[in-house]
């Protein structure tokens, strides 16, 4: 399903694909239909891609500047330096970029033409990125996978706890400020 908007009814209600708010919607049809969505095909190839990661932990926030990134780097390192695990291991396809010989990284901005560009994406895309790194980035036989995710509550956090729950997610940290 494609975006909805804020007023709607909900594809179970009885006024699904018929109530006044799901004029326009690109869902109207679908929900009207009582079909329902379907599963996103990416979910299965996600889970098979994890399959060669052993422990999945999401890093969140609910507002940025509270030391994610920080904690999740931290966290990273402190996973590295048990010498029997490794964090991260090259293969084919996207590479995490290596800054200790057991700790990888990835990142869109690893992506991107010029160190300068900025990345100012919204809602498909920035969810479509999140799917193309956890279904095309080669982990490789890896032990921890750490995602620092972007700060604040939206889609794209409702999409990568859809993913990586179908690929058996160990857990997540929420970071939180007294603010």
């Amino acid at each position: 399903m494609e975006e909805v908007p804020h007023d709607c009814p909900g594809a179970d209600s009885a006024q699904a694909g018929r109530g006044a708010s799901c004029q326009g919607c690109p869902n109207q049809r679908l929900c009207a239909s009582g079909a329902g969505a379907t599963p996103d095909p990416a979910i299965e190839e996600i889970k098979e891609k994890m399959k060669t990661v052993k422990h999945k932990i999401l890093v969140l926030s609910g507002k940025g500047g509270v030391g994610k990134s920080t904690f999740s780097a931290h966290l990273a390192h402190g996973l590295a330096e048990d010498e029997n695990t490794q964090v991260h291991q090259s293969g084919s396809g996207w590479s995490p970029v290596y800054v200790e010989d057991n700790l990888g990284v990835m990142s869109v901005g690893f992506l991107l033409s010029s160190p300068d560009d900025a990345v100012i994406w919204r809602g498909p895309k920035k969810n479509g990125m999140i799917k193309q790194f956890l279904r095309d980035v080669d982990w490789g036989e890896v032990d921890y996978l750490i995602v620092d995710t972007p700060p604040g509550t939206s889609d794209e956090h409702l999409s990568v706890v859809q993913y990586l729950t179908a690929a058996h997610i160990d857990g997540a940290v929420i970071i939180t400020t007294p603010q």
